[in-house]
């Protein structure tokens, strides 16, 4: 026969005792927020998402921890990051949650949670051109794609699952390696010599920048731009290899660039890591960029 540790029996019959404070009426509204501050990692965050005003919430809360006699966040000035109390509560109710959202759903209904994801120009395009084997057949999740070059603050919940270029050190951040991005110069195979320059604060345009300094004859804001314009013929990109090697029409103009070479890696919050539609889009997106 199988027993079970006592610290996790004893925190089962604390927690029941929580969510059923008034064994006739479940308090599930001051779980609820719970969830909410968990996920916005705030009170601020969540007093948006909610409509309820954050002294409303910290009071909510407070009254949540005495009753079940444990601390399940930890207070900052940037916001609330859960203990390890915190973490457990936080994934057994969204399984609790899922439950009921499935059960209050109309018969034949689909509940697909939303994830937000911030990518990069390239990646973006990557995971949009494979939508629907991100999406799930039949699709079981919605995507927000937030395409930007700089980093969103996944602390705080900005984005569910974010794209950087390197391991993440942040406390409370989960990550994992994807393939090394490499950038090369691509063009059609009859396209002038001439260089297609990108001004921004990305690491290619600052390579390209020392490279060309002025001598380039087109140069764009957008690194969209300097794909459209080789796919036109109008001269030659510096374009990551995974994004130039989907278009047969380009040809490679050059060797890689050694110094913008860099693993790529996805990243997401220690507790939304556990949440199933952020597995399933990570294990997804995993699968379109290795």
């Amino acid at each position: 026969m199988r027993f079970l540790p006592a610290c996790w029996v004893a925190w089962n019959e604390t927690f029941c005792k929580a969510l059923f404070m008034n064994e006739k009426n479940p308090n599930w509204e001051d779980l609820h927020l719970f969830l909410s501050i968990a996920r916005e990692g705030g009170l601020s965050a969540a007093a948006r998402a909610t409509g309820r005003s954050a002294a409303t919430l910290g009071r909510k809360t407070l009254a949540l921890e005495r009753a079940l006699g444990r601390d399940l966040f930890i207070r900052h000035d940037r916001g609330y990051e859960l203990t390890e109390d915190g973490r457990r509560l936080l994934q057994d109710l969204s399984d609790v949650e899922a439950r009921i959202n499935r059960l209050a759903q109309p018969l034949g209904a689909a509940v697909r949670p939303l994830v937000k994801v911030s990518a990069g120009t390239w990646t973006s395009l990557a995971l949009l051109n494979r939508l629907d084997d991100l999406l799930g057949d039949p699709p079981d999740i919605r995507l927000r794609f937030v395409s930007a070059e700089q980093v969103l603050d996944l602390q705080h919940r900005e984005v569910a699952i974010g794209f950087r270029n390197q391991r993440p050190t942040t406390d409370g951040l989960a990550g994992r390696r994807l393939s090394r991005v490499e950038f090369a110069p691509y063009g059609l195979p009859d396209a002038p010599e001439r260089w297609i320059k990108v001004v921004g604060d990305t690491p290619s345009a600052r390579w390209l920048d020392k490279t060309l300094g002025n001598d380039a004859l087109c140069e764009v804001n957008a690194p969209r731009n300097r794909l459209e314009l080789a796919l036109a013929g109008m001269g030659i990109a510096l374009l990551p290899t995974f994004i130039a090697e989907t278009y047969p029409q380009l040809a490679r103009k050059g060797p890689a660039v050694p110094e913008l070479a860099h693993d790529q890696w996805i990243v997401t919050h220690q507790d939304d890591r556990h949440l199933p539609e952020v597995r399933r889009a990570i294990d997804r997106m995993c699968a379109v960029l290795q």
